[in-house]
């Protein structure tokens, strides 16, 4: 095996295992326009995770973990509460509150540590190429529980999520299904910051499935694009990152961005031509600007 491979399989299994499940749930949250919901729930997990640090406890570690994960579920009952005063406050502005708190708690957190920038650092990008393959191993099987529930309960989860008018939303039992889907969410989230952190989670949860949408309305469809994406953006992004010395998870997130600007001009002009076919079809002019 050449170096390179021995390098970046680690971390490009651990691309296609975070794009397996954030992938699925950014469709999810997309439907449920609450979009910086994953962002502010990896925030609050890196301040879990800071916190353990500022009490002696090594990163990386079950103790570290249980710390952001413990963390993450009380952001996660937060979520779920607020989503029943939605008609008064927009969901979007408990969430975009609860980031801004986590974030700058977590810098203030980090000034009391001996090493706090590169806290700062690897909370915000992560370390990919430091994954092994039992971390890589750990967290897909945790996947793999977590979706297997998902699969069961999909029908209640998407209509909580797409059926917009559902009278079960604003009831006890509707916040109960939702508090289970966010504390879900919270071991997805807690999982993932742990090997990529904050923006690299973001980018893998929602740029998969805005892309997606640009092109299919069918679910299905939208999750199989969403995979593709993921893992030719992986692929992509280390490559880059070893081939120029980048840093890993930075180079993987603009690489989810350029992806992206790929996808809406390509999307537009679907739209253009697809309009004027019509127009052709009808023996009318397009419109203006179409």
């Amino acid at each position: 095996m050449s170096l390179e491979l021995q390098i970046l399989l680690p971390a490009f299994l651990a691309c296609l295992v975070l794009t397996a499940f954030l992938a699925y749930l950014g469709l999810h949250v997309l439907a449920r326009e609450v979009i910086f919901v994953d962002i502010a729930l990896a925030q609050i997990a890196a301040l879990g995770t800071a916190v353990a640090s500022l009490r002696g406890v090594e990163p990386h570690t079950t103790e570290s973990y249980v710390w952001s994960l413990l963390f993450t579920f009380a952001g996660a009952a937060l979520f779920a509460l607020t989503r029943g005063l939605r008609k008064r406050v927009p969901q979007e502005a408990f969430i975009g509150i609860t980031y801004a708190v986590a974030a700058a708690t977590s810098i203030l957190v980090a000034n009391f540590l001996a090493h706090g920038d590169e806290e700062i650092k690897e909370i915000l990008v992560g370390s990919l190429l430091t994954v092994s393959l039992k971390d890589v191993g750990v967290t897909a099987l945790i996947f793999a529980a977590l979706g297997a529930f998902h699969f069961a309960m999909r029908h209640r989860f998407i209509a909580l999520s797409f059926d917009h008018d559902s009278p079960e939303h604003d009831t006890w039992k509707g916040i109960l299904w939702d508090l289970a889907f966010y504390l879900t969410f919270g071991v997805v989230i807690a999982s993932s910051v742990q090997m990529a952190g904050v923006l690299l989670v973001f980018s893998f949860l929602i740029v998969p499935a805005v892309f997606s949408a640009l092109f299919s309305r069918r679910l299905g469809v939208r999750l199989a694009l969403a995979w593709a994406l993921g893992a030719v953006v992986s692929a992509g992004g280390l490559w880059s990152s070893f081939k120029f010395d980048l840093p890993t998870g930075a180079t993987v997130v603009v690489t989810f961005g350029v992806a992206l600007l790929l996808g809406v001009l390509a999307a537009v002009m679907m739209a253009r031509k697809g309009k004027a076919a019509e127009a052709a079809v009808s023996g009318s002019p397009p419109a203006p600007g179409s």
